[in-house]
Parts: C-alpha cells; structure tokens; sequence
C-alpha cells in the first residue's frame, strides 16, 4: 500500500517534471513574489490563548483548560462529560495523560505490524469510542490545530474515523497567523498532515448542516499552560 506521503511525493515529482527545464527559475520567481500580508503575530500571549479558545468555542469544540499538571485530571473530566469509557491512542503519548480509571488502546500506524489485516484495524478504529492525541501545532487567529503524523499523532485514519477526537494542546504550539503555522512545518513538508478548525461538519447537501461528514462529529481540545 502506498503511504499518504508516498504518494505526495510523487505527486510532486510529476509537477516538476512537468515545469520542464524552468522549474528552478520557477521556483526562484515564487520566492520573490512581494508577501505583504501579516506574517507574524502582535497579541501578547495571554491574548493568543484567548483567541484560539474563543474559535474553537465559536466551531462547537469543547475547550478545557488546565496546567501540565492536570492534564490526565482534565482528560479524565472531558471523557466523563462525553459518556466516554475508552479511547484509541498512539503509542508516544505520554502516559502521564492518561488516567488511569479509563482504558486507553494503542493503535499506532497499522503499517507498523505488516501481518495486520487492513480491514480489521479500520473496523477497530471505526468501532472505538474515539481517539487522544497530541498535536503539533495550532493557530490562534483561525482555531486550527494541525497534526503531522509522524510525530506521534497517528495515522490520518485514526483521527478522521472515530466520532470523537480528544486534542491536547500546549500553549507553546499556538501561534497567532497561519504563515506563523506553516513557519513551523518547514522542513517536513513531505510528512502527511491533517489540520482540524472544530468538528467535520458541511453544508454542501441542500443547505443543511451535518457534522460528521469527513472526520470527527465531536471535538474537545484541552489547552495546556
């Protein structure tokens, strides 16, 4: 099976391939292309945290607040308050998040264990009560939370599958302006990635409002610090 990253890749490849000979001059014309647009942040970061809470409250996410302390504290209150008994999680969450009352079940990249049946795992993913993460940044000015999914985040399929997503945010993985975000992937750009702004939902089906649609119907993000 080709990987998510594979494939862009590749995709990639047949771009520039098909620029031709011109592609470095290409590439030399985007750079200099005038960005007058704001691309750092001017709140202080008390402002920052509030901003980025007060999206994702307007985008129907769950937000808790806490410090690194509380955080299995705070976990355990947001599965308490969504019915929840059981989480997915990849293996590099710190067990320190967990509380130990729940069960949380690894399930890391399935292609991690070659002899696992594609199938299988996505029924498993399918059939949990939704999946923990980390992440690896998140910007303030658009409530969005990106995942890079080899950074201990998981498969893309285990936080679009489950109809439920806990994040755990730090402070210092949010920034203010999107070019700020995309500051901090550079140097992974062939690394797939997922960025979340509140639960799946669309409008595209006669005007009405569904949620679940292409990810989790449910979101909750506890912010950290």
């Amino acid at each position: 099976m080709i990987s998510d990253s594979t494939a862009r890749a590749d995709i990639l490849l047949k771009i520039r391939l098909a620029a031709g000979s011109h592609s470095d001059a290409l590439e030399t014309e985007y750079a200099a292309l005038p960005r007058t647009y704001r691309q750092q942040g001017t709140s202080d970061r008390a402002a920052v945290l509030t901003m980025f809470t007060n999206r994702l409250r307007d985008y129907d996410a769950g937000v808790y607040r806490c410090n690194a302390a509380e955080i299995a504290e705070t976990v355990a209150a947001a599965m308490d308050a969504r019915g929840k008994t059981s989480l997915l999680r990849t293996g590099k969450l710190p067990q320190e998040w967990l509380p130990a009352k729940f069960r949380f079940f690894a399930s890391d990249v399935r292609n991690a264990n070659p002899s696992r049946d594609d199938l299988a795992w996505f029924a498993e993913v399918d059939q949990s009560e939704g999946v923990i993460t980390g992440c690896f940044a998140a910007v303030a000015f658009t409530g969005t939370i990106i995942l890079r999914h080899e950074d201990g985040n998981g498969s893309r399929a285990l936080t679009l599958i489950p109809d439920y997503h806990l994040c755990v945010v730090l402070a210092d993985q949010i920034v203010e302006t999107v070019p700020e975000g995309l500051a901090r992937l550079k140097g992974f750009e062939t690394m797939p990635i997922t960025t979340i702004s509140g639960p799946s939902a669309t409008a595209d089906i006669e005007m009405t409002r569904v949620k679940g649609v292409h990810g989790p119907r449910f979101l909750d993000v506890i912010i950290v610090g």
